[in-house]
C-alpha cells in the first residue's frame, strides 16, 4: 500500500507545477493567434487600397521593395523560431517536473525498503501499519498481522557465517512476499523478524497464508541449503479489532509466536 497522505501531497505539486505550464503553453499559444490576427488585419490594410474589382474579377496592383520583403520574411522566421523553442522549453520543463517526481518517489521508496530482503524496514512500520488500521476502520474491514521469526538464527550465523545468515534472511522474505497477495505487505521488524499485514484477511485467512508459508519452508529445507540443519519459524497470528493499537495487536500476535518458539524447542 502507498502512502496516501504523502501520495495525494505529492500529486498536488506535479499537478500545480504542470498547470503553470499548461499556462505558458496557454499564453503562447494566444500569442500566436493574436499575431495572426493582427498580421491579417496589417495585410487587408495593406492590401485593400491595392485591391481593383474588374468584370468580377479581384486584382491587386502592389509594390512591395526588397527591403520590405526581405524584413517580412525575416519577421516570419524570427516569430517561427521563438514559437518553436518556446514549446520546446515548456516541453523540456514538463519532463524535468515528471522525472524529477519519479526520482524523488524513487528515493522516498527506497528509504523504506530493507536493501538486503527487499521487503520494507522498520522506518515503514509504524506509518503504513496505520494506513491499514485506517482503512480496516474506516472499510469494517478485517485486517491481521503475522509475527515471524527465524529460530535458533544466532546458530546460522555462528556456524554457517554471516553471509550465509544474510544469504537466509534473504530467502525466508522471499518465501514470505510469495505466499501473500499483492494488497499485502512484508516488513523486516528486526534483525531475524518479519511483520505480515494482511488486508481483507480474517485470522483464518491467516492460518491460510501460514500454512502456505509453512509448506514453501519445507520444500526450501529439501533443497539442502543449509548442511544438518532445518530452517525454522515461528509465526504468530493476531486479527485487529476496532479500538486496538499497532501495539497492541502486535503483543497478541508475540505471545502466540513465542509459544510456538517454545513449542519447537521442546525434544
Amino acid at each position: 500500500m502507498e502512502n496516501s497522505g504523502k501520495s495525494e501531497s505529492i500529486l498536488a505539486r506535479i499537478s500545480g507545477q504542470l498547470a503553470a505550464i499548461e499556462k505558458r503553453d496557454w499564453e503562447l499559444w494566444m500569442i500566436v493567434v493574436g499575431t495572426g490576427i493582427l498580421t491579417g488585419v496589417a495585410l487587408v490594410a495593406l492590401l485593400f487600397p491595392a485591391a481593383i474589382l474588374h468584370q468580377g474579377v479581384v486584382r491587386l496592383d502592389i509594390e512591395i521593395s526588397r527591403e520590405l520583403f526581405a524584413g517580412l520574411v525575416a519577421l516570419l522566421v524570427l516569430f517561427n523560431t521563438y514559437v518553436i523553442s518556446r514549446r520546446m522549453q515548456l516541453r523540456r520543463m514538463r519532463e524535468a517536473v515528471i522525472s524529477t517526481a519519479v526520482q524523488n518517489e524513487l528515493i522516498r521508496l527506497q528509504s523504506f525498503m530493507d536493501p538486503l530482503t527487499e521487503v520494507y524496514n522498520r522506518r515503514s512500520l509504524d506509518d503504513m501499519a496505520g494506513r491499514y488500521i485506517a482503512r480496516a476502520h474506516r472499510q469494517q474491514k478485517p485486517l491481521t498481522f503475522m509475527v515471524v521469526d527465524a529460530d535458533d538464527f544466532k546458530d546460522i550465523n555462528t556456524r554457517f557465517g554471516h553471509l550465509t545468515g544474510d544469504f537466509v534472511l534473504a530467502e525466508i522474505a522471499a518465501l514470505l512476499r510469495g505466499a501473500v497477495r499483492g494488497s499485502d505487505s512484508v516488513v523486516r521488524s528486526g534483525g531475524d523478524e518479519f511483520l505480515i499485514i494482511m488486508a481483507d484477511a480474517p485470522l483464518e485467512g491467516g492460518q491460510i497464508v501460514r500454512t502456505r508459508i509453512a509448506k514453501s519452508l519445507e520444500d526450501w529445507n529439501r533443497g539442502g541449503h543449509l548442511t544438518d540443519f532445518q530452517l525454522s519459524l515461528s509465526m504468530g497470528l493476531a486479527e485487529w479489532s476496532p479500538g486496538m493499537t499497532l501495539d497492541q495487536v502486535m503483543t497478541e500476535a508475540d505471545k502466540e509466536m513465542y509459544a510456538i518458539k517454545a513449542e519447537h524447542k521442546r525434544p
